[in-house]
């Protein structure tokens, strides 16, 4: 399993890191073999790429493809708003600017590939797991802590607009250790946050009181459980199994009538 602190050590690598989160990485690198290696493995792939890839340009005729299928791609959305990605593939710079490859059919293989993947991106698992990383890297995971769930639940109030089910866990190998406001897009959640050993465990709440929510989902090692209870959105997330995970989803979801979670009153 993917150590969670790989994407802090991937963002260190591509020195997109202010210089206190640089030195929390130096020290997590002195004890854990598994970013070490993946530090070791970027850096040869830098090299590697750098000795022997030579930069090629796309075809005019695949340009065209891939032009055709983002048009069909946003034909089959509807009216969806096109993402910066999209207009990112329109850009004369990205195509003319240079791809580096081994060779054109790698690069052109390489680009089918993202155009295939990208029409299923779903903002909310995008937004979900953007949330979860950033309060990994930043140090704000916890804005009340206590394992207390009549400590933790009041905290919401007056500071996001839904009241999210909480309790502690803890015989069940749940720990409640606090929670936090945080945003998913434009909307405010209620976060609540757990340890299942050695694991982090963020529950997001929101109001969401109409349209589907995603299918499960994985993303970069870390795992994203939906579900919903009346006009409230549930996600949980952790880089823990799946068992586990979906073993808080059902504690979660069967806190009973007493703890239902309803909207708050939000200045």
């Amino acid at each position: 399993m993917n150590c969670p602190e790989s994407l802090r050590v991937q963002a260190f690598f591509d020195r997109e890191v202010d210089a206190l989160n640089a030195a929390e990485v130096e020290r997590h690198l002195e004890h854990c073999e598994a970013c070490r290696q993946l530090l070791r493995h970027l850096e040869e792939t830098r090299t590697a790429l750098r000795r022997h890839a030579p930069y090629v340009q796309a075809p005019p005729e695949l340009r065209a493809r891939v032009h055709s299928a983002l048009d069909a791609a946003a034909g089959a959305g509807g009216a969806q708003r096109r993402t910066p990605a999209h207009r990112m593939w329109r850009s004369p710079t990205f195509w003319w600017g240079g791809v580096i490859g081994a060779g054109a059919a790698a690069a052109a293989v390489a680009i089918a590939f993202l155009v295939l993947v990208f029409p299923a991106a779903n903002p909310v698992v995008d937004a979900v797991l953007g949330a979860h990383v950033a309060s990994l890297m930043s140090g704000h995971l916890i804005d009340v802590e206590s394992t207390d769930q009549h400590t933790v639940k009041p905290w919401f109030a007056g500071r996001v607009e839904v009241s999210p089910a909480v309790a502690d866990f803890a015989s069940r190998g749940y720990r409640l250790s606090g929670g936090r406001v945080d945003r998913l897009g434009l909307q405010r959640a209620a976060v609540t946050v757990y340890r299942h050993g050695p694991h982090i465990i963020n529950v997001y709440c929101w109001a969401a009181p109409r349209g589907p929510l995603p299918a499960d989902a994985t993303r970069n090692g870390y795992h994203m459980a939906f579900w919903r209870s009346g006009d409230l959105a549930y996600a949980a997330v952790s880089d823990t199994g799946w068992d586990e995970l979906h073993g808080l989803e059902r504690l979660v979801q069967g806190l009973g009538a007493s703890d239902a979670p309803r909207r708050n009153s939000v200045p």
